[in-house]
């Protein structure tokens, strides 16, 4: 049975994200793309010019699926700081631990990888970070509008902090496979989200 276009270019996106996850990109040839997808050089290069733009489709193609992922749910719950604590959950529990991607998270991977050779891509991938960051910090300034937290939180910052937790689980989890270590960060997080909320009684 033929692929449409369409099907053809969401399965080399597909394919592109776990190859790129998992053997970075620079590791990642056209010919393993070919592999994966079972086409030729011209049934590929007619869907995308480079491997550049198979890689920025990918990326958008990631941000997809993570955000189905890790805000299943979320905008339905009331309180901020619960919010904040679903999508913690659901980021280390199930995008994460949930093994999306073979070769770890496609978002930390390629940072890595590619800061300091690639900045247009790795400025990408930093730029969403700070995105993630920066909804975090609106829901924390929403606690503090509504004195859920004390005004002297700052909201940026314990944003940034809980980016670069959930980051550094990610990497350890990605190195030793232990979901210990996910469990584990999603309790001191909670703790720490729950130190912030001043107590109604």
């Amino acid at each position: 049975m033929r692929r449409t276009g369409s099907e053809t270019r969401r399965e080399i996106i597909q394919n592109a994200m776990q190859l790129f996850t998992l053997k970075g990109y620079n590791h990642t040839s056209i010919n393993d793309l070919l592999a994966a997808t079972n086409l030729t050089k011209g049934g590929l290069y007619g869907h995308f010019k480079s491997k550049e733009e198979i890689w920025n489709a990918s990326y958008a193609g990631a941000v997809d699926l993570w955000k189905g992922i890790v805000f299943r749910g979320v905008h339905e719950i009331d309180d901020p700081l619960e919010r904040i604590q679903r999508v913690i959950e659901q980021d280390l529990r199930d995008y994460v631990g949930g093994r999306v991607f073979t070769g770890g998270c496609f978002f930390f991977n390629l940072l890595v990888e590619l800061s300091g050779q690639a900045p247009e891509m790795s400025g990408q991938i930093l730029r969403g970070f700070d995105a993630f960051s920066t909804l975090l910090a609106k829901w924390l300034t929403e606690a503090r509008e509504r004195s859920m937290v004390a005004d002297g939180v700052n909201p940026r910052e314990v944003a940034d902090f809980l980016v670069v937790a959930l980051n550094g689980a990610t990497a350890i989890f990605s190195a030793r496979m232990e979901p210990e270590i996910l469990e584990g960060t999603i309790r001191q997080l909670r703790r720490h989200i729950d130190d912030l909320r001043i107590c109604p009684c």
